[in-house]
């Protein structure tokens, strides 16, 4: 049962959009209850199935929630307004990163784990058919600004921005899989799997997300081999020309010509540069803030751009939370770039499918934090809860393979070696990271 609700709730936690189910209870969804029920189950199992070690990322987070109640005090005491509206919206931003926390302590064993982490993938490949079917329906002609797919996030156009940086974000583990691994179908599956989220990534028209997704894929293949990232760049640049009329017409519409030929920056580039400037007029008049979901509401006062969105997260949470919100959001930040190092750290040589994992996780952050940058997805569970989800899985992945790997290592029955700090005392002074 429990093994169930972990499976539906990857399912459904990107796909609560696209199939909106009512469960009855005021301010709670259908991932919410599913995350109790499954909360509770894990709560009354086993205690002895669960590793040692502390989570990594809880300091981090819990900061991250605390900035959170103080944004949502604060635009209770400045500009109150519909109060179930403003609890519902603070729950919604916490409730995505305590998916790391229940995933992480599931109670799973290292076979289980590995397989949440395939339904992970595997929801992610799934999503991207729906936005290429989408893509084929609409034609891949000239571009037209209501013929974006949107995948599974919705039907409004502006949801394709949150398809495209949710595809960009799990591009990597694919392509991680198909140059790490050495089994043929493993890699060919990958392939298979990459075609369809860059097919699904380009027919979002995203262009923030065509760039993370270059970068990406850029950051593995170096990390992979120089020589191979030369050839495979060479190669896309010269394929280029083969792309769908639509996108080389929509990757155009950034740089534009005015009326004596002088560069210019479309429209809706130009609109962001007007906003993140009253965004900051915002934050000089409000230094702590001018509360939790209130940026909207705000930035008509400060711009020509009434009831938008900031389209930068970063942005978003110094008007919003003030210097102190960005600052936990940075260090979050941090610990996740931190999660990914130790993870790669923790991946041994000879074994394919950790390395890959491992380093397709730390590109994933790379391009999640990149996401941020021209959109404000960070909050927004559809598209962040997998993210979260895969953050609880591999630290569960990892711990569970160095106990596996230990216990090969050491023989049944063998006595303990004492630690350094045991037989060295001095020693253990002096180099006190070696106590463990």
């Amino acid at each position: 049962m429990l093994r169930f609700l972990l499976i539906l709730q990857i399912v459904y936690s990107v796909y609560q959009d696209h199939y909106t189910i009512e469960t009855g209870i005021p301010g709670i969804n259908l991932p919410n209850l599913l995350f109790l029920v499954t909360l509770f189950l894990i709560a009354t199992g086993n205690k002895d199935a669960e590793p040692a070690q502390p989570a990594r990322l809880r300091r981090p987070l819990l900061l991250f929630f605390a900035a959170l109640t103080i944004g949502f005090v604060i635009a209770q005491m400045r500009a109150p307004g519909d109060l179930m509206v403003d609890i519902t919206y603070l729950k919604s931003a916490i409730f995505s990163p305590l998916l790391y926390f229940l995933y992480l302590r599931c109670k799973q064993d290292f076979k289980t784990t590995r397989l949440l982490v395939i339904v992970v993938a595997a929801v992610a490949a799934i999503a991207a058919v729906q936005a290429v079917r989408q893509g084929l329906d609409y034609g891949l002609g000239n571009y037209n600004e209501t013929h974006r797919a949107t995948g599974p996030f919705g039907s409004n156009i502006s949801n394709a921005n949150r398809a495209g940086v949710y595809f960009a974000m799990f591009l990597p583990m694919f392509i991680a899989i198909a140059l790490f691994f050495r089994q043929f179908w493993w890699r060919l599956i990958a392939l298979g799997c990459v075609g369809l989220l860059a097919f699904g990534l380009l027919v979002t028209y995203s262009r923030q997300s065509y760039f993370i997704a270059l970068l990406g894929l850029t950051v593995l293949l170096l990390r992979r081999n120089v020589v191979l990232a030369v050839v495979i760049g060479v190669s896309l640049v010269s394929l280029a020309g083969y792309l769908p009329e639509s996108v080389t017409q929509r990757v155009a519409e950034t740089e534009q010509h005015g009326k004596h030929g002088e560069a210019e920056v479309d429209e809706s580039t130009a609109s962001r540069w007007e906003i993140w400037a009253g965004a900051m007029e915002m934050w000089k008049a409000n230094p702590l803030g001018v509360g939790l979901n209130r940026f909207k509401t705000e930035i008509g006062n400060y711009s020509s751009f009434k009831h938008y969105d900031a389209h930068n997260f970063y942005v978003l949470t110094l008007a919003e939370l003030g210097p102190q919100g960005l600052f936990a959001l940075l260090l979050l930040w941090r610990a996740l770039f931190s999660l990914g190092a130790s993870l790669r750290r923790a991946a041994p040589t000879d074994n394919a499918e950790a390395r890959a994992l491992a380093f397709g996780f730390s590109v994933a952050t790379l391009d999640a934090a990149a996401g941020c940058l021209y959109g404000s997805p960070f909050l927004q569970g559809p598209v962040m809860a997998s993210y979260w989800i895969l953050c609880g899985l591999l630290e569960r992945y990892f711990h569970l393979l160095r106990e596996r790997t230990d216990a090969g290592a050491t023989p049944a029955g063998a006595p303990p070696q004492p630690v350094l700090a045991a037989r060295y005392p001095l020693a253990a002074r002096t180099l006190p990271r070696e106590r463990k």
